[in-house]
Protein backbone atom coordinates (compact mmCIF):
# COMPACT_ATOMS: atom_id res chain seq x y z
CA UNK A 1 0.00 0.00 0.00
CA UNK A 2 3.16 2.64 0.80
CA UNK A 3 3.85 1.38 -2.86
CA UNK A 4 0.28 2.41 -4.01
CA UNK A 5 0.01 5.28 -2.26
CA UNK A 6 3.35 6.65 -3.73
CA UNK A 7 2.56 5.87 -7.32
CA UNK A 8 -1.32 6.71 -7.48
CA UNK A 9 -0.06 10.11 -7.55
CA UNK A 10 2.14 10.24 -10.78
CA UNK A 11 0.53 12.48 -13.13
CA UNK A 12 2.23 10.83 -16.27
CA UNK A 13 -0.90 9.03 -18.34
CA UNK A 14 0.95 6.03 -18.92
CA UNK A 15 2.06 5.14 -15.83
CA UNK A 16 -1.86 6.34 -14.09
CA UNK A 17 -2.71 2.78 -16.65
CA UNK A 18 0.40 1.02 -15.07
CA UNK A 19 -0.25 1.43 -11.61
CA UNK A 20 -4.21 0.96 -12.03
CA UNK A 21 -4.21 -2.68 -13.41
CA UNK A 22 -1.70 -3.32 -10.62
CA UNK A 23 -4.37 -2.13 -8.52
CA UNK A 24 -6.77 -3.87 -9.45
CA UNK A 25 -4.64 -7.21 -9.36
CA UNK A 26 -3.48 -6.50 -5.50
CA UNK A 27 -7.43 -5.50 -4.58
CA UNK A 28 -8.94 -8.73 -6.38
CA UNK A 29 -6.14 -11.19 -4.32
CA UNK A 30 -6.98 -10.63 -0.45
CA UNK A 31 -4.04 -12.62 0.07
CA UNK A 32 -1.61 -10.60 -1.82
CA UNK A 33 -3.49 -7.47 -0.16
CA UNK A 34 -3.51 -7.95 4.03
CA UNK A 35 -2.28 -4.82 4.46
CA UNK A 36 -5.03 -2.87 2.74
CA UNK A 37 -6.68 -1.09 6.01
CA UNK A 38 -3.48 -1.06 8.10
CA UNK A 39 -3.21 2.75 7.96
CA UNK A 40 -6.41 4.46 7.85
CA UNK A 41 -4.59 7.66 6.74
CA UNK A 42 -2.83 5.91 3.61
CA UNK A 43 -6.09 4.58 2.82
CA UNK A 44 -7.53 8.00 2.87
CA UNK A 45 -4.84 9.35 0.65
CA UNK A 46 -5.05 6.53 -2.22
CA UNK A 47 -8.92 7.16 -2.05
CA UNK A 48 -8.24 10.64 -2.99
CA UNK A 49 -6.13 10.46 -5.35
CA UNK A 50 -8.15 7.61 -7.56
CA UNK A 51 -11.07 10.23 -7.31
CA UNK A 52 -9.18 12.93 -8.87
CA UNK A 53 -8.47 10.33 -11.66
CA UNK A 54 -12.12 10.28 -12.17
CA UNK A 55 -12.08 13.84 -12.54
CA UNK A 56 -9.22 13.40 -15.63
CA UNK A 57 -9.71 14.64 -18.80
CA UNK A 58 -8.25 11.80 -20.13
CA UNK A 59 -11.60 9.07 -20.58
CA UNK A 60 -9.25 6.40 -20.05
CA UNK A 61 -7.79 7.37 -16.45
CA UNK A 62 -11.22 8.27 -15.69
CA UNK A 63 -12.51 4.47 -17.09
CA UNK A 64 -9.83 3.01 -14.85
CA UNK A 65 -9.97 5.51 -11.80
CA UNK A 66 -13.93 3.95 -11.68
CA UNK A 67 -13.00 0.15 -12.20
CA UNK A 68 -10.33 0.58 -9.37
CA UNK A 69 -13.10 2.51 -7.17
CA UNK A 70 -15.22 0.07 -8.47
CA UNK A 71 -12.54 -2.64 -7.20
CA UNK A 72 -12.37 -0.76 -3.26
CA UNK A 73 -15.83 -0.98 -2.82
CA UNK A 74 -16.44 -4.94 -3.42
CA UNK A 75 -12.90 -5.32 -0.80
CA UNK A 76 -14.03 -2.51 1.97
CA UNK A 77 -18.10 -3.29 1.29
CA UNK A 78 -19.81 -1.29 4.19
CA UNK A 79 -16.31 0.05 5.04
CA UNK A 80 -16.35 2.17 1.85
CA UNK A 81 -19.22 4.52 3.08
CA UNK A 82 -17.36 7.28 4.79
CA UNK A 83 -16.02 7.89 1.36
CA UNK A 84 -19.06 7.92 -0.07
CA UNK A 85 -18.82 11.99 0.33
CA UNK A 86 -15.54 12.60 -1.57
CA UNK A 87 -16.34 10.09 -4.91
CA UNK A 88 -20.13 11.27 -5.07
CA UNK A 89 -20.03 14.40 -6.54
CA UNK A 90 -17.25 13.20 -9.13
CA UNK A 91 -19.70 10.67 -9.81
CA UNK A 92 -22.13 13.68 -10.37
CA UNK A 93 -19.91 15.38 -13.15
CA UNK A 94 -19.16 11.88 -14.56
CA UNK A 95 -22.32 11.02 -15.04
CA UNK A 96 -22.56 13.83 -17.34
CA UNK A 97 -19.53 13.41 -19.78
CA UNK A 98 -19.30 13.42 -23.07
CA UNK A 99 -18.83 9.58 -23.68
CA UNK A 100 -21.34 7.12 -23.25
CA UNK A 101 -18.88 4.48 -21.75
CA UNK A 102 -17.97 6.79 -19.07
CA UNK A 103 -21.33 7.83 -17.80
CA UNK A 104 -22.60 4.47 -17.56
CA UNK A 105 -19.78 3.39 -15.91
CA UNK A 106 -20.24 6.46 -13.43
CA UNK A 107 -23.93 4.88 -12.95
CA UNK A 108 -22.74 1.61 -11.97
CA UNK A 109 -20.43 2.75 -9.57
CA UNK A 110 -23.19 4.51 -7.74
CA UNK A 111 -25.65 1.47 -7.88
CA UNK A 112 -22.74 -0.59 -6.54
CA UNK A 113 -22.37 1.78 -3.78
CA UNK A 114 -25.97 1.06 -3.25
CA UNK A 115 -25.59 -2.47 -3.19
CA UNK A 116 -22.40 -2.80 -0.95
CA UNK A 117 -21.69 0.25 0.93
CA UNK A 118 -24.85 2.09 2.08
CA UNK A 119 -28.61 1.77 1.50
CA UNK A 120 -29.77 3.62 -1.37
CA UNK A 121 -31.62 6.36 0.44
CA UNK A 122 -28.70 7.35 2.26
CA UNK A 123 -26.81 7.71 -1.17
CA UNK A 124 -29.76 9.46 -2.47
CA UNK A 125 -29.81 12.30 0.20
CA UNK A 126 -26.51 13.40 -1.36
CA UNK A 127 -27.08 12.34 -5.05
CA UNK A 128 -29.79 14.72 -5.27
CA UNK A 129 -27.60 17.92 -5.57
CA UNK A 130 -27.22 16.54 -9.01
CA UNK A 131 -30.70 17.40 -9.51
CA UNK A 132 -29.39 20.90 -10.08
CA UNK A 133 -26.06 20.41 -11.55
CA UNK A 134 -24.96 22.28 -14.06
CA UNK A 135 -24.38 20.17 -16.97
CA UNK A 136 -27.61 19.35 -18.61
CA UNK A 137 -26.41 15.83 -19.12
CA UNK A 138 -25.49 15.08 -15.00
CA UNK A 139 -29.50 16.43 -14.47
CA UNK A 140 -30.31 13.78 -16.97
CA UNK A 141 -28.16 11.34 -15.49
CA UNK A 142 -29.33 11.96 -11.96
CA UNK A 143 -32.73 11.55 -13.30
CA UNK A 144 -31.85 7.85 -15.40
CA UNK A 145 -30.06 7.01 -12.10
CA UNK A 146 -33.48 7.04 -10.08
CA UNK A 147 -35.03 4.77 -13.16
CA UNK A 148 -32.50 2.37 -12.47
CA UNK A 149 -32.52 2.52 -8.61
CA UNK A 150 -36.43 1.58 -9.17
CA UNK A 151 -36.22 -0.97 -11.13
CA UNK A 152 -33.03 -2.77 -8.85
CA UNK A 153 -34.97 -2.18 -5.50
CA UNK A 154 -38.23 -0.70 -5.71
CA UNK A 155 -39.96 2.28 -4.01
CA UNK A 156 -39.32 0.50 -0.31
CA UNK A 157 -36.17 1.48 0.19
CA UNK A 158 -36.54 5.70 -0.99
CA UNK A 159 -38.26 8.07 0.08
CA UNK A 160 -39.91 9.36 -2.55
CA UNK A 161 -41.24 12.72 -1.32
CA UNK A 162 -38.51 13.70 -0.71
CA UNK A 163 -36.95 13.08 -4.68
CA UNK A 164 -40.36 13.90 -6.80
CA UNK A 165 -40.14 17.47 -6.13
CA UNK A 166 -36.76 17.52 -7.76
CA UNK A 167 -38.42 15.63 -10.64
CA UNK A 168 -41.22 18.41 -10.61
CA UNK A 169 -38.60 21.46 -11.26
CA UNK A 170 -36.82 19.29 -13.79
CA UNK A 171 -40.31 19.38 -15.82
CA UNK A 172 -39.24 22.80 -16.40
CA UNK A 173 -35.73 22.26 -17.41
CA UNK A 174 -34.42 24.48 -20.46
CA UNK A 175 -32.91 20.95 -21.74
CA UNK A 176 -35.10 18.90 -23.76
CA UNK A 177 -33.70 15.41 -22.72
CA UNK A 178 -33.68 16.42 -18.92
CA UNK A 179 -37.35 17.28 -19.12
CA UNK A 180 -38.24 13.64 -20.78
CA UNK A 181 -35.50 11.59 -18.17
CA UNK A 182 -37.41 13.59 -15.93
CA UNK A 183 -40.80 12.17 -17.10
CA UNK A 184 -40.11 8.67 -17.34
CA UNK A 185 -38.57 8.89 -13.73
CA UNK A 186 -41.79 10.02 -12.89
CA UNK A 187 -43.43 7.43 -14.54
CA UNK A 188 -41.63 4.95 -12.92
CA UNK A 189 -42.58 6.01 -9.36
CA UNK A 190 -45.89 5.76 -10.61
CA UNK A 191 -45.45 2.36 -11.67
CA UNK A 192 -44.26 1.61 -8.04
CA UNK A 193 -46.69 3.66 -5.93
CA UNK A 194 -49.90 4.44 -8.01
CA UNK A 195 -52.41 7.37 -7.49
CA UNK A 196 -50.66 8.49 -4.90
CA UNK A 197 -48.10 10.28 -7.03
CA UNK A 198 -51.02 11.80 -9.05
CA UNK A 199 -52.32 13.28 -6.28
CA UNK A 200 -49.05 14.37 -5.13
CA UNK A 201 -48.13 16.34 -8.58
CA UNK A 202 -51.75 17.85 -8.66
CA UNK A 203 -50.74 19.37 -4.84
CA UNK A 204 -47.60 20.74 -6.56
CA UNK A 205 -49.38 23.32 -9.03
CA UNK A 206 -49.02 20.33 -11.96
CA UNK A 207 -51.48 20.70 -14.62
CA UNK A 208 -53.82 17.85 -14.82
CA UNK A 209 -53.67 17.09 -18.46
CA UNK A 210 -49.83 17.33 -18.10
Amino acid sequence: MDYFCDQVQQKDVGRRMQVGQELLEYLGDPARSPDLEQDQQRLDKVIDELTAWVNSSNFKVALLGLDVLGAFVDRLSGRFKSYIGTVLLPLIDRMGDAKDQVREQAQNLILKLMDEAAPPMYIWERLAVGFKHKNYRSREGVCLCLIATLNIYGAQPLILSKLVPHLCTAFGDSNSQVRDAAILAIVEVYRHVGEKVRIDLTKRGIPPGR
